[in-house]
């Protein structure tokens, strides 16, 4: 994210998918509305992925400290979901983490974002009970995901 136009985006494809099938939060307003101050300036980055001008994926890596990150705020326009976007998004966040310093990687999802859970699984991502990471500030979060990157 390296624009004003980057963190809009964020918000804006972000909010779609909140707003369509949960309902936005607090904790979503504030990565949302100041992701610079939220994740960039304490050691995350947020990544943008787009089709010429068109902004149409994102996802954030949050550190959360000792060398652990989150993978946070994954989106995808409707109009491009099925066509890998999620995919190569979740790559270059993982890619980022190892960059960043990585040990381990963590989310928080919803067994009803099924797609998006299996995304996470088909890479590598296991079930980990939620006791085994930070509290997640999100009423809609009951999975609990965990990525090695150690070996």
């Amino acid at each position: 994210m390296t624009t004003a136009a980057h963190a809009r985006a964020f918000k804006e494809l972000n909010e779609e998918w909140i707003r369509a099938i949960f309902t936005l939060e607090p904790a979503d307003s504030v990565l949302l509305d100041n992701p610079e101050r939220e994740i960039i300036a304490k050691g995350g980055q947020v990544l943008i992925a787009r089709d010429g001008h068109e902004f149409i994926g994102c996802g954030a890596v949050v550190p959360e400290g000792h060398g652990v990150y989150e993978i946070s705020k994954m989106a995808v326009s409707p109009r491009y979901r099925g066509r890998g976007i999620g995919r190569l998004v979740l790559a270059a966040a993982i890619d980022h983490a190892r960059t960043l310093g990585a040990t381990s990687l963590i989310l928080a999802s919803s067994t009803k974002l099924t797609n998006a859970v299996h995304l996470y699984e088909s890479v590598g991502f296991v079930h980990v009970p939620p006791e085994e990471l930070p509290p997640s500030p999100y009423d809609r979060a009951d999975v609990y995901m965990k990525y090695d990157l150690t070996n």
